[in-house]
């Protein structure tokens, strides 16, 4: 077990950094010249530009700006900007140069908001997904069963930026059901400003996700009420109660932790579309406003932010794994 972990740490930080280096690449040979970004005219004339990026190191070779990247992950760096001088400790992630900000200071004031909304979405999408799914189950051919999966495929096929911007429009801005949407920190406004900003959004995200997770636990559930193992504890006279949360529902909850946890990895690598209509400054929004800057430095940590969190959603659903099923054995 112990081993499996560190090759699966040692595979995560190995992705991590192809990843960078994929992102590097992307802006140092892609077509556009990174330095254009910084120039503050609108027509910017080749010797301003020549200055820019000489000035801000993009004349050295990718390798060596690549290698003092990493080396700022490990030890931090300080950056020269102009006659500022921006001391950026370890784990540092570049600076922006646009904002004038250390990113990882930056990123760090923005995760609370992304973090609220994936962890109200995901708690919304896990309960009424999987017991929709399971009361389904139990009643599979009936009309309730048909309703569930009817509703999950109706809303499944919406679009979800379309859903969310529908009920933005209309329970906030045109009937008033909801209040304003927006992150209120915990810590600092209380406990309800912070759910009353939230409460919308946590609902979109949470029951638009939890449909995928009605048909998923229901489809599970099914087959494994079909093993042999629930027809025998059923045939030791175990209550129908029993057999269902203690057999099935244990071997059923399998493939619906796989995609929970690459679901809320990807909520905390930057809910986009919900932040932009909800007006939640957390990551997602940040990164999108980053490119339409070329703000360098903050793309590139938000792209290796959000492939960590990717990277520990599957190391994590790996071990998980062998705690709730006894038949999945790690070597």
């Amino acid at each position: 077990m112990f081993g499996y972990i560190v090759r699966r740490v040692i595979s995560g930080l190995l992705v991590l950094l192809v990843v960078s280096m994929a992102v590097f690449a992307l802006f140092f040979y892609g077509p556009a010249n990174p330095a254009l970004a910084y120039c503050p005219e609108t027509r910017c004339t080749p010797q301003r530009l020549e200055a820019i990026t000489t000035q801000l190191g993009l004349d050295r070779p990718v390798v060596e700006q690549y290698g003092e990247y990493m080396k700022g992950i490990f030890v931090g760096n300080d950056f020269q900007a102009g006659a500022i001088t921006i001391k950026c400790d370890a784990p540092c992630l570049g600076v922006s140069f646009k904002l004038r900000v250390n990113v990882t200071d930056y990123l760090l004031g923005k995760f609370p908001a992304t973090l609220s909304i994936a962890l109200g979405g995901a708690v919304i999408m896990l309960v009424v997904g999987v017991s929709s799914g399971i009361f389904a189950a139990r009643r599979r051919g009936t009309g309730w069963d048909k309703g569930i999966v009817g509703v999950a495929l109706v809303v499944n096929a919406i679009p979800y930026y379309l859903l969310a911007l529908l009920a933005y429009l209309l329970l906030i801005s045109k009937w008033g059901i909801f209040p304003e949407s927006g992150y209120n920190p915990l810590l600092t406004d209380g406990p309800i400003a912070w759910a009353k900003g939230l409460l919308l959004a946590w609902l979109v995200v949470g029951i638009s996700s939890s449909t995928q997770y009605a048909r998923f636990s229901r489809g599970s559930m099914i087959e494994s009420m079909n093993e042999d193992y629930v027809r025998t504890a059923r045939a030791k006279g175990l209550s129908e109660r029993r057999v269902t949360f203690r057999h099935a529902l244990r071997a059923a909850i399998v493939p619906v932790v796989t995609i929970f946890g690459l679901e809320f990895a990807y909520l905390l690598a930057g809910t986009i579309f919900t932040e932009r209509i909800f007006d939640i400054q957390g990551i997602g929004l940040t990164a999108l406003q980053a490119i339409g800057t070329k703000d360098l430095p903050i793309i590139s940590a938000t792209v290796l932010i959000g492939a960590a969190f990717i990277v520990a959603a599957n190391l994590f659903v790996d071990i998980i794994y062998s705690v709730i099923d006894p038949r999945v054995r790690l070597s």
